[in-house]
């Protein structure tokens, strides 16, 4: 296809940092940022930046945003997700990596206090209001034991959960 012009479809890619403490999952409350403040979202996340590994994204925003230490080997993959706010604009689609944390090094503690109010521990299954949309799908899927290996958020033809049982 030598002197054809091609638009490519992007997205902007994000890592997600899921802290568990038993039954128990760490959230921030965020407010300054623009998007979405006022809700509760998962204590770490952010873009992944170039040339870093979304594995070196997630361990780098746990360190900025709450000042803990992650050794790679102790995020476990969640789900991938593919995720549109419908706009067709390039800033509105994303792919999101969730990753489970169970062990790190030092206490965490909010760091940008200019961009979270607060920092709490929840049980899974009584997740406060609000939280972020497609987190809250991600961490009820958690809750369930049934997060599937790739998830799809905004899309007319995402398929529903399943049931992990079945």
């Amino acid at each position: 296809m030598s002197g054809v012009s091609v638009d490519r479809f992007q997205v902007i890619p994000a890592a997600y940092v899921v802290l568990r403490r038993g039954d128990e999952v760490l959230l921030q409350l965020r407010r300054g940022t623009g998007y979405m403040d006022g809700h509760w979202a998962c204590a770490a996340a952010g873009h992944v930046e170039a040339g870093e590994s979304v594995h070196a994204a997630a361990v780098r925003e746990a360190n900025e945003e709450l000042g803990i230490g992650i050794d790679l080997a102790n995020l476990v993959g969640l789900t991938g997700m593919h995720r549109t706010n419908g706009t067709g604009e390039a800033i509105d689609e994303r792919v999101d990596w969730f990753f489970e944390c169970r062990r790190w090094s030092g206490t965490p503690s909010l760091q940008e206090a200019d961009k979270a109010a607060d920092l709490r521990w929840f049980p899974l299954g009584a997740l406060p209001d609000p939280v972020v949309p497609h987190e809250r799908m991600v961490l009820s899927a958690l809750a369930a034991g049934a997060v599937p290996a790739v998830t799809a958020y905004g899309f007319d033809d995402t398929p529903p959960a399943r049931d992990a049982s079945a």
